[in-house]
This record gives C-alpha cells, sequence and structure tokens, in this order.
C-alpha cells in the first residue's frame, strides 16, 4: 500500500494537479454544465485565498454550446478578485467566443491558427434577451458603445469568422501568441 497519496494519482490527474498548482484551468469541448461547473469551481477555490493577488490563466478551446452555462462563468469571471486571463487555442466559437472576450482587457490572448466565430444570429432567433447581454458582454470587452457594438456583431446576416489578428483590431484579444 503506497505511503504517499500523490503515489496513486494516475498521469492525467497529475498533469490536472499541475495545471492547478500553477493556475490555470483548460475548458474544452462543448459548454456544458459539466465543463462549466469545474471552470467556476476553480475559479471560487482560487478566490478563497485573496492574498497574494494573482492572474488565473483561462485556456480555452471549443466549439460553443450552451449559452446560459456561459452566462454563469462570464458573470463568475467578472466577479473574481483574482485578473482572468484568457488564452484562446484551437477553436473559439459561439458561447467560447463571449467567454474568450470576457477576459480581463489586456489579457486575452489567441492562438494565430485558431478557429473564431460568433454565431449571434442563430442567438437571438432563442431570446431578444441574450442579444442584449452579449452586446454588454462586447461592450465591456471592447470599450465600443452598444451601437456600434451592434454594427460590428450584429449587422452582419450570418456567422462571422475571424483571423486573430481581427480579434486583436476590434479589441477582443489583447496579444496572439
Amino acid at each position: 500500500m503506497p505511503t504517499n497519496y500523490e503515489n496513486t494519482y494516475t498521469a492525467i490527474d497529475q498533469v490536472d494537479k499541475n495545471l492547478l498548482d500553477n493556475d490555470i484551468h483548460y475548458l474544452y469541448g462543448e459548454i456544458s454544465e459539466e465543463n462549466i461547473s469545474y471552470a467556476i469551481k476553480w475559479i471560487l477555490s482560487a478566490n478563497l485565498s485573496k492574498k497574494p493577488k494573482r492572474k488565473l490563466k483561462l485556456y480555452i478551446n471549443s466549439t460553443g454550446g450552451e449559452l446560459y452555462e456561459a452566462f454563469g462563468l462570464i458573470d463568475v469571471m467578472k466577479n473574481s478578485y483574482h485578473t482572468i486571463s484568457t488564452i484562446g487555442v484551437g477553436s473559439v466559437m459561439s458561447a467560447a467566443f463571449l467567454i474568450f472576450a470576457s477576459g480581463k482587457q489586456g489579457e486575452r490572448y489567441i492562438g494565430k491558427n485558431t478557429g473564431i466565430m460568433h454565431d449571434i444570429k442563430a442567438q437571438m432567433k432563442e431570446n431578444q434577451n441574450c442579444e442584449m447581454r452579449e452586446l454588454q458582454i462586447l461592450r465591456e470587452a471592447t470599450g465600443m458603445t452598444i451601437n456600434e457594438t451592434r454594427k460590428k456583431f450584429i449587422s452582419n446576416p450570418s456567422d462571422q469568422y475571424y483571423t486573430a489578428k481581427q480579434l486583436v483590431d476590434l479589441k477582443i484579444a489583447d496579444h496572439i501568441l
């Protein structure tokens, strides 16, 4: 019987522990109740310790998913004592796009080969309220007015794909990896 608890970890457990120990969370796959709850618990756990102020790094690789789950995570991110840095890799689409944009301004990084898409048109069919929340999140992320945000992100008739450079130019990302 092992005397050291760490000896019972699998390789994946050890990777997860190393990420946690270094204030890193990897949000991947479809945005769902399960993976969002892990991300929220990670932020809440970090917020139990206020000192020293830390930078929490949220890596995002998702084609999107549940919009209301994303709103929940965004609310927790915005109320975190610690800085939330977002790093987009692979795919940052739909609900994941909003999570990415909600990282602290100056601390949002996007991979130059990342697939980026925001599909607000489909979301507007569900609820006009969602549109206003999205505009508010993007307004906060970019510093644009609601009207400017509406023109940039809603006026187009279909899904919008972006390059990493376009996200920096739109002030949704701050740096290209």
